[in-house]
């Protein structure tokens, strides 16, 4: 069984001041697309192939998903629903690993036994270099 890699958007697309804000569907449209790679490649010492899944919200909730990278669409807090994930994961004896900087964020996936990594982790291309 694979890996569940869930990202979290909205705090990993924040991670970088690169001008998102003005355009918050298409950094994370950017994002989704920069993630297909890890699929395969797998992600901070977790080996591929690893599913991947983007948990969006509010504004970005229309982004789309591509193949390699399944979009969540929060119903309502993007946290909730990737703790959902995790919970889900561990409950099929499924590894997971949550990319994101919320420290409450990381608390609450770790009860579940999921593994967390920071926003570079998914914001370079695998291997190395910037994404």
């Amino acid at each position: 069984m694979r890996i569940l890699l869930v990202v979290d958007a909205a705090n990993v697309v924040g991670s970088v001041p690169d001008g998102w804000w003005r355009d918050r569907r298409g950094a994370t449209e950017r994002l989704r697309d920069s993630l297909v790679p890890y699929g395969e490649a797998g992600v901070a010492g977790h080996p591929g192939p690893v599913e991947t899944v983007l948990v969006v919200e509010g504004a970005a909730r229309g982004v789309e998903p591509v193949p390699g990278v399944r979009v969540e669409a929060a119903s309502g807090s993007g946290d909730d629903r990737i703790v959902e994930l995790a919970r889900e994961a561990a409950a099929a004896g499924r590894g997971c690993v949550v990319a994101t900087a919320d420290r409450e964020l990381r608390r609450r996936v770790e009860a579940y036994g999921a593994s967390c990594v920071g926003p570079s982790a998914v914001r370079r291309r695998p291997g190395g270099g910037e994404g």
